[in-house]
């Protein structure tokens, strides 16, 4: 691909611009994903050993305040929005490498309808037979609904994506003043606002299988509005924002400061309830869990951002190192992680496993502890895997449903 010059037409969003190699338009997406995969075993260890979500301690003591209030700034409601982002931009990529290869449009639509049946599938059997928190299916749903709707529109029709969030902008005003106004009545007497998780609990397999088929579908459908934010890292990736952040490095710094700055004060009142630092009425514990839920959105946005400039930085450097290198793998390879994590949960935690959320003294500490341990061993894997040039055993497979193709067909 050439870089376009002063007579060349400007290149469309969704096409390459600039002189970005093959390997560095990749880094900042798959260290993204790679390290996403860190907040989101955080997140979902802590709700399965705590049997809740968000998983907090309930009567928290020691530095266990502590790390409640740092779960609820910075990885719970924060790790699944970056999920939706890194999805959406994924998809314009898949569909950008298949265009590239001479697919037609009705080809790539194809492809991404199977892909989106495929994950549904993966999520349904990964939801009830080992986590129903599961966000597979959910994505799945929202790449067909993405694709008949929305992939090949035009960017008077995309443009309109960043400005969801600024409908979210002002919604996190109106929750922050009934927030503020119910901390200023002096309320007390609130408990930490949580939601069960029965499977978690289930003395057997069998009965965590039942849980969790019951579990499963009501949790997809409560994921589906996430669209908006997929349709957000859809609109990133048209204009290859992660790719080639050295175009975007003005927007980069302001939304990871932005992003973040609003993640962490919006989350700060549902934080210092959970760390036992104040106390306030029930209306006003409803009122702080949902400003954190939404300022998590910014929160993601932030993520990301974060993870362009890195990439920036060592594309400066021309040198990645081992690290970066190991989870980028991981990035290459998140659909497997992301599985393993469910095993992991499953066998370290539930009550007919190892069972060390009733063993431990403290299962919020143990289950972040855990959660470091799991996913260290996975970026490990995904190295070696890397070195044997092995694509990761849940990414082959998706790849045979999405490609098995009919006699004849592209």
């Amino acid at each position: 691909m050439t870089t376009p010059t002063a007579t060349a037409p400007p290149a469309r969003p969704g096409t390459a611009r600039g002189p970005v190699r093959q390997g560095e338009r990749a880094l900042a997406p798959d260290l993204a994903r790679g390290a996403m995969l860190l907040l989101i075993a955080l997140a979902n260890s802590a709700g399965y050993f705590l049997a809740s979500a968000p998983g907090v301690e309930l009567h928290p003591q020691g530095f266990e305040r502590v790390y409640n209030l740092l779960m609820v700034e910075l990885v719970h409601a924060r790790a699944f929005p970056l999920f939706a982002l890194l999805f959406g931009y994924g998809l314009v990529q898949l569909s950008r490498r298949q265009e590239q290869s001479g697919a037609s449009p009705r080809q790539v639509r194809n492809v991404l309808l199977r892909r989106g049946a495929a994950l549904f599938l993966f999520g349904a059997v990964h939801g009830v037979l080992l986590y129903s928190g599961d966000f597979l299916g959910a994505y799945g749903l929202i790449c067909i609904l993405f694709t008949l709707l929305l992939l090949q529109r035009s960017e008077r029709v995309h443009r309109f994506a960043p400005w969801y969030l600024a409908v979210g902008g002002a919604y996190t005003l109106v929750l922050a003043a009934l927030a503020l106004a119910g901390l200023a009545g002096g309320g007390s007497g609130a408990a930490i606002p949580v939601s069960p998780f029965p499977s978690a609990t289930a003395a057997t397999y069998l009965s965590s299988l039942a849980e969790r088929a019951a579990e499963w579908p009501v949790h997809t459908l409560t994921v589906l509005p996430m669209i908006l934010m997929v349709w957000v890292g859809a609109w990133a990736a048209r204009h290859r924002i992660l790719e080639a952040p050295q175009e975007h490095l003005a927007l980069l710094r302001t939304v990871a400061v932005g992003g973040l700055a609003a993640a962490l004060a919006g989350g700060l009142p549902m934080a210092l309830l959970t760390a036992g630092a104040i106390d306030m009425d029930e209306a006003t514990a409803g009122s702080a869990k949902m400003l954190y839920e939404t300022t998590g959105f910014f929160g993601g946005l932030g993520y990301a951002a974060i993870f362009g400039l890195i990439a920036y930085a060592l594309r400066r450097k021309e040198k990645q190192g081992v690290i970066v290198t190991a989870v980028s793998s991981l990035g290459q390879r998140s659909l497997t992680g992301y599985l393993f994590q469910s095993v992991a949960w499953l066998a370290l935690a539930a009550p007919f496993g190892l069972a060390l959320a009733e063993r431990s003294g403290s299962p919020l500490l143990v289950s972040g502890l855990c959660a470091v341990l799991v996913w260290a061993l996975t970026v490990v894997a995904a190295d070696v895997m890397r070195r044997l040039r092995y694509r990761g055993p849940a990414e082959m497979l998706l790849r045979r449903m999405v490609y098995a193709r009919k006699a004849g067909e592209r």
